[in-house]
């Protein structure tokens, strides 16, 4: 009996929609609050040079996805190019990256609850992650409905920020911190207040604020038509990343003088409050809580497929292979669900520190996965010339600009290495690399056992 696939359900709508719900959450709506601490106006470089890093990463991921009609996830290329211990080690790593990544999702829900309501943080994140597991156990086509209209629901708030700041800035608005100016970039200690170092360490959060963005690749074993809808995805992401990051803080910092925004609150909210709009403070705070749950959904659906491709390559449990009748993986869905609500219980514990350090370790994680792609592609080029010469969707300037991205992401784990607040998960993160590597060794040998075991049944 033919075992049941995973079903392209997502269209293209849905692949574009995810594109950019993927580079816009949590990292810029409530994260920009304690980057722009750091860096002041100067956080604008910060946005644009991690943003065009990223791009030339996800047009390596593109070329390589369409290089073979095979892959389903840049684990599967990790293993062509790199060995299966290397994918697996990415792949779990991947699945790790996500479970942090929602972590700090559910705890920023529980922090924008707290907007109207007096309650624990804990309590909302919990109510978030039953309500997106009921929905994700249904099919993939509701993923992509969720996200299409999360999604819509960020563009539209960025558009009319963008739109409203630019309104204020012809009329001269004042606000209880002064005048809406474009002076306000400079005049409050200059483009760079904290001096070089306080623009470099903004550089963590700023990562941060992009994972997701290689979702576009995750979902390509369920989409339609990936040769059409992957590369237009791609392409858009430069622009998006002019727009909706370094335009949107481009206004919130002519609205607000930076040093008006708190670390501790979202700098869209604040803005809104400033300009004496108490509504639509709470009508944006709406906003980021249904983008905080649109990237925990995010997470949980990327986490339930790199789950599920990892038991296919007999790396995990081979339950978590298993489709319900919906063809979405259940038994992955619900075990990664729980593991991330270990974020609830952090906020509970550790409130104040929680955040931190789940997006610092996501990053890291992150950059991992983000620097596997960037080799994959240099080997690629190096042993595989007639499917690059054969490729419609070459990524430009390679190989310098893989070396590029890859020094630019070894130099951003450096200055973790040096800032007070990203050190500990720094040299904690490598703990999870070395458990990999000590338990990749026991499951071939456990393979290699069933396989003898099977070949004398």
């Amino acid at each position: 009996m033919a075992q049941p696939e995973l079903k392209r359900e997502l269209a293209n709508r849905h692949v574009q929609l995810i594109a950019i719900g993927g580079t816009i959450g949590t990292g810029l709506f409530l994260g920009s609050g304690k980057a722009i601490q750091q860096a002041g106006p100067s956080i604008m470089f910060t946005y644009f040079i991690v943003g065009i890093a990223v791009f030339f990463v996800m047009r390596a991921l593109g070329e390589l996805l369409l290089s073979k009609a095979g892959y389903q996830s840049f684990t599967d290329i990790a293993e062509d190019y790199l060995g299966s211990r290397a994918a697996f080690i990415t792949g779990w790593t991947y699945w790790f990256c996500w479970i942090m990544t929602a972590m700090a999702d559910v705890i920023a829900v529980g922090v924008y609850v707290q907007y109207w309501f007096d309650i624990p943080q804990w309590v909302p994140a919990i109510v978030c992650l039953i309500i997106l597991l009921g929905l994700n156990l249904l099919t993939v086509k509701n993923f992509g409905e969720l996200e299409f209209w999360f999604a819509l629901i960020k563009v539209i708030t960025i558009l009319a920020l963008i739109g409203i700041g630019v309104i204020l800035l012809i009329m001269g608005f004042k606000t209880d911190a002064g005048s809406v100016t474009v002076r306000n970039l400079w005049e409050h200690g200059g483009v760079f207040p904290n001096g070089i170092s306080g623009f470099l360490f903004s550089f963590q959060m700023v990562v941060f604020a992009y994972v997701g963005v290689e979702l576009v690749g995750v979902s390509a074993a369920e989409t339609a038509n990936p040769e059409k809808n992957i590369p237009s995805a791609i392409n858009k992401i430069p622009l998006r990343i002019l727009f909706f990051y370094v335009g949107a803080l481009f206004v919130l910092l002519c609205i607000n003088p930076w040093t008006e925004l708190s670390p501790a609150e979202s700098p869209f909210v604040k803005t809104f409050t400033l300009v004496g709009i108490p509504i639509a403070a709470g009508i944006i705070n709406f906003v980021v809580l249904t983008s905080a749950a649109s990237a925990c959904n995010s997470g949980m659906f990327s986490t339930s497929r790199i789950l599920y491709n990892l038991s296919k390559k007999q790396q995990a449990s081979s339950h978590f292979a298993k489709l319900n009748k919906n063809h979405v993986p259940g038994n992955s869905l619900f075990i990664s669900t729980l593991v991330i609500s270990v974020g609830a219980l952090l906020s509970k514990l550790i409130p104040e520190q929680a955040f931190g350090i789940v997006t610092t370790i996501s990053a890291i994680c992150f950059i991992w996965v983000w620097g596997v792609v960037l080799v994959c592609h240099i080997r690629y080029k190096k042993t595989r010339p007639e499917l690059q010469a054969q490729s419609k969707f070459k990524a430009p300037f390679t190989p310098f600009i893989n070396y590029v991205v890859l020094a630019l992401f070894a130099g951003i784990l450096i200055i973790m290495l040096f800032a007070s607040e990203t050190r500990p998960a720094l040299l904690f993160t490598p703990l999870w690399f070395i458990l990999l590597f000590m338990l990749y060794p026991n499951r071939s040998k456990r393979e290699k056992s069933s396989s003898i075991a099977t070949n004398i049944k």
